[in-house]
């Protein structure tokens, strides 16, 4: 519904909309979202993150796939500012459209493309093209493939040549991974049940798994005696494996409640469980008493703490200055010369009126003094202010300060840092 309801906006003519989503979680329809979003990639882009381990990464790939975005994954200790900034920049950069291939190839030759087309790239991206080559030519015959491709509107091409003749003792490397391109294509076809097609898919999806050897979501490998090739018999040996937990408040009891509930249906019903849900509801109780909160003490025996000696609420702990200090810049890309940037800075308001040049606005200096500070002690973290401190330099090129060598020497006297002019931007 909400990918419907921003579809269903309308868009500033020539310009596609650019659409971030955030998930953490699996959804129970992702073909008919990725779908959805293939159906309007014409006017939207589409980036998608997904967060933590849970993310469905068939959602997160297919969506940014079809919406001809990028996809990201947060997870662990990662941060999501840099991660953001990078599909930021390529939301704003021109992207690679109108991509076709040519094959030249001798008499007798033809080539099979088995990756699905590509669409968009962005700076920075690399894409993957199989193809497989069929018929017979001449030993020391050649071929070549043609790759065109506009950028910005301007038509551009590349060539390739390369030879028919198979190096000796490359193995199944390429093979299988053409494979798995064209197995992980045809598992996005899968037409839904009920459909005159359903089945079509998987049933070409499990030939081509059982032809080259790699596995799919309709096939599994066996293991298979060496001895006599055949496969091993005998009961299944239970293993526990760990099972990702809901992050919101009891999901699993909420889970395994609704198991008891279709077991006390059953119940009712007189149908059998053959075990399974009754071990499920032996269970349920076990992780119930383990997870049982503490009871509380009994409030009339519990005093309160005399008010001399109550602890003090803690404190709470200080802002990133580098997340302050964004939050301080103006839309128009400029800061002011106030006490809450000298909080940033680590100075007094005196101090940085006393050390700006005679003359100078006020608002170039104290831009000058937010790009110092970044340059000067948040290089570390350049990805996640390069774009607005660029922002920052344009909007003192526009003002058509005088007095750029001076603010600089100014800033580095008061901030203690050696920037360089030209690393400004200037």
């Amino acid at each position: 519904q909400p990918l419907q309801h921003i579809y269903s906006q309308p868009c500033i003519p020539k310009q596609p909309r650019q659409l971030f989503v955030f998930t953490d979680g699996e959804v129970g329809n992702t073909k008919e979202v990725i779908d959805h979003v293939k159906k309007n990639a014409g006017s939207h882009r589409c980036f998608s993150f997904g967060i933590g381990e849970g993310a469905s990464s068939a959602l997160i790939n297919g969506i940014a796939k079809a919406g001809g975005g990028h996809a990201q994954f947060i997870t662990g200790t990662d941060r999501m500012q840099p991660k953001v900034m990078q599909s930021l920049k390529f939301a704003l950069q021109p992207s690679v459209e109108e991509i076709s291939v040519a094959w030249d190839l001798p008499k007798g030759v033809s080539a099979t493309i088995l990756s699905p087309p590509i669409t968009t790239m962005f700076q920075g991206q690399r894409s993957l093209i199989y193809a497989q080559l069929t018929g017979e030519s001449p030993a020391a015959s050649e071929g070549s493939v043609t790759v065109k491709y506009s950028l910005a509107g301007h038509p551009s091409q590349n060539q390739l040549n390369f030879g028919l003749k198979p190096a000796e003792d490359t193995g199944l490397t390429v093979h299988r991974l053409a494979a798995r391109t064209v197995i992980r294509s045809l598992e996005l076809e899968q037409a839904p049940y009920g459909d005159p097609r359903y089945g079509e898919a998987q049933k070409k999806v499990v030939e081509l798994s059982v032809q080259s050897g790699v596995s799919s979501s309709f096939t599994a490998f066996i293991a298979v005696n060496k001895d006599n090739g055949k496969p091993v018999q005998g009961p299944l040996v239970c293993r526990n494996v760990p099972t990702p937990v809901s992050k919101r408040p009891n999901g699993t009891a909420i889970r395994m409640a609704q198991v008891l509930a279709l077991h006390q249906d059953f119940s009712r019903q007189g149908k059998p469980d053959n075990g399974f849900l009754s071990q499920m509801k032996q269970r349920f109780f076990t992780w119930m008493k383990l997870h049982k909160p503490p009871q509380k003490p009994n409030a009339a025996v519990v005093k309160p703490p005399p008010k001399a000696k109550r602890a003090a609420a803690p404190r709470q702990p200080d802002r990133d200055p580098l997340l302050l200090l964004i939050s301080l810049q103006k839309a128009s890309g400029f800061w002011l010369l106030d006490s809450h940037l000298a909080d940033v800075l680590g100075k007094t308001s005196e101090e940085m009126e006393m050390s700006k040049p005679t003359g100078v606005n006020r608002k170039v200096y104290a831009t000058f003094l937010a790009l110092i500070w970044l340059h000067g002690f948040k290089m570390d973290a350049k990805e996640e202010w390069e774009l607005l401190a660029g922002k920052a330099a344009r909007w003192i090129q526009a003002e058509n300060a005088q007095c750029v060598t001076e603010c600089v020497d100014a800033g580095n006297t008061l901030l203690g840092c050696s920037v360089k002019v030209e690393a400004l931007g200037f």
